[in-house]
């Protein structure tokens, strides 16, 4: 076993961030040291299982991994005003029918909506094809296959509010209504699937870049 804490980040009262980087590092942190306090070595693991903070929303390059913003983690409320316009279009029963949520900040769609509204290259980008959305089980997955995994799980996607559980797919229509790119959503398979494969020149070069990546948040 091993653990570490990371800095919560309170832009605004209400307000809660994560550094997606300082998100990665302790993974990398805490992986090298289980490795060294069991005493054996990667070889010896057959595979990794995610458990994760499952509304978190995170934005971040397809080409490159790189965050485009800090997460936005589900107790933040900055898109309170955002949900009260949902519900003054009056699409609370159409959504608590598809996703079976209620419409609260807590769930990844209206941070998302937030982030389209506030970052204007975002819409640029997406165009392109550069951007990718997840909650943090894909971003980790995105790190840890260098980009060869852009998935998710049923269980993380039905926290999103843009995810269909009596189809299991995402919803056209709640994506449409809320002009959400399809092209910026991970896939999404059953919690046991096979996600991808650690990518060797992670795996041999854990040390390093966790140093790296240390010192870049310090």
């Amino acid at each position: 076993m091993s653990q570490k804490e990371f800095t919560q980040i309170y832009p605004k009262e209400g307000w809660v961030e994560h550094d997606p980087m300082e998100i990665w590092a302790t993974e990398y942190s805490v992986l090298q040291e289980v490795l060294a306090k069991s005493n054996i070595t990667q070889e010896d693991i057959a595979a990794i299982g995610i458990t994760n903070q499952r509304e978190t929303t995170i934005i971040f390059e397809r080409e490159t991994g790189k965050p485009l913003h800090n997460a936005i983690v589900w107790q933040c409320r900055r898109s309170d005003t955002i949900c009260e316009e949902i519900k003054n279009r009056g699409l609370e029963d159409f959504i608590h029918k598809k996703t079976g949520l209620v419409v609260d900040p807590y769930f990844s769609l209206t941070k998302l909506i937030w982030l389209l509204r506030n970052n204007l290259d975002l819409r640029k980008k997406i165009e392109k094809g550069e951007v990718g959305f997840g909650t943090v089980d894909t971003f980790l997955l995105y790190k840890l296959t260098k980009g060869k995994s852009f998935s998710t799980d049923f269980s993380n996607a039905s926290r999103t509010m843009m995810f269909n559980i009596n189809s299991l797919k995402w919803d056209e229509e709640i994506l449409n209504k809320f002009d959400i790119p399809k092209n910026i959503l991970p896939d999404v398979k059953m919690s046991s699937s096979l996600f991808g494969i650690t990518d060797k020149e992670i795996k041999n070069n854990i040390k390093q870049v966790y140093a790296n990546i240390t010192r870049a948040i310090q």
